[in-house]
């Protein structure tokens, strides 16, 4: 494949009936809601719990943020190696060898005692619960009839938030019971009983859409990112946006655990569950993508986006002001990034495990920097600083859609 020749795919390499003519049951949606929830969920434990890991690992607190930089890495390798192979592989056999890896890398971090350990299974635990959750994103894009695809979509990633919210929550909660180790054992414990649900549950396998060796197939996603316009807009806007999410969950335990809020783990990690309308931001979103309005959601959600760090910013008049924050915060993420993937899954049918992969991409390198810009910027300024970093980088998104408006293809908008 050259460069630049995207779309230049050679029809023998394709095979199969599409599915996407047929209609998605509403069981299905759900069952993939659900697996999404519960694979992303393993990215996202440690946020309310970097206080003890630096404690555990007598890490400082400005240098914590490696432990999300690392799962971030993790999420990074995942996109580029295991995510495409959703476009070429049996979908059952791929997602059951990742379960199996995925609990044994749960395990791993478990029972680590050092931090070069630690670091090492987070890596690990990135890597395949990227691959799970993006490979389902994928998958269901791909069942899902064109006039529907965003609706499906949004639903898939409204479990993702669900499975992120719970996962904060449900750390902080088993880690004030057992301690932050029971959370892994846990999750592993969840990967296994996974397993025989999704092998008899899920739709049966079609045919591999592409028929090109892996080498091959890795090398037309750098084509993608090259030469797909959509692509490469989006995925800034996503990056951008990412990263403004992660500077506020990695720093947000920090100061609820310190005086004088010194607040439990169990309630810092129920925090999330003011973000429960990012579900709701995002399945909505999706309907008003297939109706031709994304551009519009995407406009108005980094408006509130960026109102969002105001009120999170006077966390010292009460955390009731923070709570407002968090609900501001995910509802208007979630909207763009369910716009973003619908108008990306549009550009070519024949591989969405690969544009989701592209576009993750963009994701892992924002989430990974604002995490650690986040601690750094907390150790040297406080929460303010923390909120100033933040609405810094939601404006630049907002402009950066704001000056792209006109490059996007019509048809996406």
């Amino acid at each position: 494949m050259r460069a630049g020749k995207v779309e230049s795919l050679p029809e023998a390499a394709v095979s199969g009936t599409p599915c996407a003519a047929l209609p998605m049951k509403q069981s299905m949606v759900l069952l993939f809601a659900v697996a999404c929830g519960l694979s992303v969920a393993n990215v996202y434990y440690a946020q309310p719990l970097l206080d003890l890991l630096a404690r555990d690992f007598n890490v400082s607190r400005a240098s914590i943020g490696g432990v999300i930089t690392a799962t971030q890495a993790g999420c990074a390798l995942a996109l580029v190696l295991l995510v495409p192979l959703g476009d070429r592989a049996n979908r059952h056999r791929l997602m059951a060898v990742q379960l199996v890896l995925l609990a044994i890398a749960l395990v791993a971090v478990a029972m680590a005692r050092t931090a070069p350990l630690l670091l090492a299974g987070m890596l690990a635990t990135g890597l395949l619960g990227t691959a799970m959750t993006q490979g389902l994103i994928a998958y269901a894009a791909t069942v899902a009839a064109p006039r529907e695809r965003g609706r499906v979509v949004g639903a898939a990633q409204g479990g993702v938030v669900i499975g992120l919210l719970l996962a904060r929550t449900m750390s902080g909660l088993i880690a004030d019971v057992a301690g932050w180790r029971a959370v892994y054992f846990t999750s592993a414990a969840l990967a296994v009983v996974m397993l025989p649900v999704l092998w008899h549950t899920l739709p049966a396998q079609p045919a591999p859409r592409v028929r090109i060796p892996y080498l091959r197939l890795l090398e037309s996603m750098f084509t993608l990112l090259a030469h797909d316009r959509v692509l490469q807009i989006r995925g800034m806007i996503g990056m951008l946006m990412f990263a403004a999410f992660s500077v506020f969950w990695s720093a947000m335990a920090l100061p609820l655990s310190a005086p004088p809020f010194a607040l439990p783990h169990t309630a810092i990690g129920a925090f999330g569950l003011a973000g429960a309308a990012g579900a709701l931001a995002a399945a909505r979103a999706g309907h008003w993508a297939d109706r031709g309005k994304g551009e519009w959601t995407t406009g108005v959600a980094w408006i509130v986006l960026l109102l969002s760090w105001l009120p999170a910013a006077f966390l010292s008049s009460g955390l009731w002001t923070l709570v407002i924050g968090v609900l501001l915060l995910d509802l208007s993420g979630q909207a763009i990034h369910v716009v973003n993937q619908s108008m990306i899954f549009r550009t070519r049918p024949d591989a969405h495990s690969r544009l989701v992969g592209c576009y993750m991409l963009f994701y892992a390198t924002g989430s990974g920097a604002g995490a650690l810009a986040s601690t750094h910027v907390y150790a040297w300024a406080g929460w303010t600083g923390v909120c100033v970093l933040g609405a810094t980088i939601t404006l630049a998104g907002l402009l950066f859609w704001a000056f792209t408006l006109r490059a996007m293809p019509r048809h996406d908008a």
